[in-house]
């Protein structure tokens, strides 16, 4: 992944994956590395395949919703950054679209690149903190 500072107030950033580049992993390494503590990013490109997961609140963790290993297009990639126990945490919701027109859309688990993605990513200028929530047993941003 490569990434370009584009704007300074407030710091936007520009964050191009490419091909064989993990999306997750990458965004979590980015935020750890500029030490973000509050953003949104918003993304477009492929895929050569990805897992996304919705929340069961049953078992009060995420489970795979859809794991889809074929190339697909990034419908839509949107997603925070906010600090839990002062490190930045990465929360991003996906809809991909498959060669048939049908989408599929959940939690971003896990996303590998094929040819490209294209991020944009934006920080605030106050930091934004995560609390354990009791009632769902997930840490959930605190205004």
């Amino acid at each position: 992944m490569k990434s370009k500072l584009i704007d300074h107030e407030p710091r936007t950033y520009i964050l191009i994956f490419e091909t064989g580049d993990e999306v997750a992993s990458g965004l979590k390494r980015f935020a750890e590395e500029n030490r973000l503590a509050s953003s949104s990013f918003k993304a477009i490109g492929a895929l050569s395949g990805a897992k996304v997961g919705w929340f069961n609140w049953e078992a009060k963790k995420y489970e795979v919703a859809a794991d889809l290993q074929e190339q697909v297009e990034v419908l839509s990639l949107i997603g925070d950054v906010a600090l839990e126990d002062g490190k930045p945490i990465v929360h991003a919701h996906m809809i991909v679209g498959k060669k048939d027109g049908s989408a599929h859309g959940g939690h971003l688990m896990e996303a590998h690149v094929r040819p490209t993605l294209e991020v944009v990513l934006t920080e605030s200028l106050k930091a934004l903190h995560k609390e354990l929530d009791p009632e769902s047993g997930i840490a959930l941003i605190r205004p």
